[in-house]
């Protein structure tokens, strides 16, 4: 059994919907362009670069994200660790509600957009497992999904792997 204390949701440390978004766009211009600056990130999320500079001045006190001497934002590990975490969630979350919900893609887009950074570490392994159980085992209630887990021995290994998914591109709302 899980000791309750020891379970630990990313709202438990205070990330907004609004953080995981900056994120998320850090981590998409670097792997994109190579860098990420305030400029980029406003015209990328449509906001004025003030909103992005304070936004990016509380994550940097968080020690989720670090400004270099040229002004190039990059993720700090622990960054790094949380949108690979959000991405894992996401990327289960959607395709658990495309493909073994049945919702549409644009309510499983949405959805999974909402509830990505609320999971547990614990959750995220549970859907994992359930996942690749019902889309791999012969013996289930085999699921007709895209997302291919069989290829993964962990969630761990999953979660490692995440760089985003053809939807995550939708990141405007």
């Amino acid at each position: 059994m899980t000791d309750k204390k020891s379970i630990q949701h990313t709202h438990d440390h205070e990330l907004t919907h609004s953080m995981v978004h900056y994120l998320l766009t850090i981590h998409k211009l670097k792997e994109k362009n190579g860098y990420a600056r305030v400029t980029d990130i406003a015209r990328e999320m449509h906001l004025t670069k003030g909103s992005v500079s304070t936004a990016v001045n509380n994550l940097q006190k968080r020690d989720l994200v670090i400004e270099d001497e040229s002004k190039f934002l990059s993720l700090s590990p622990q960054g790094h660790k949380e949108v690979h975490a959000i991405l894992s969630s996401r990327t289960l979350l959607f395709y658990f509600l495309k493909d073994f919900v049945g919702v549409s893609e644009d309510a499983a887009h949405k959805d999974s957009c909402l509830m990505e950074h609320l999971l547990s570490e614990e959750t995220r392994e549970k859907f994992f497992r359930f996942m690749k159980q019902m889309s791999s085992d012969p013996k289930s209630l085999s699921v007709d999904t895209t997302l291919n887990l069989s290829k993964y021995n962990s969630s761990d290994e999953f979660l490692e792997s995440q760089t985003g998914d053809t939807y995550l591109g939708k990141m405007d709302e």
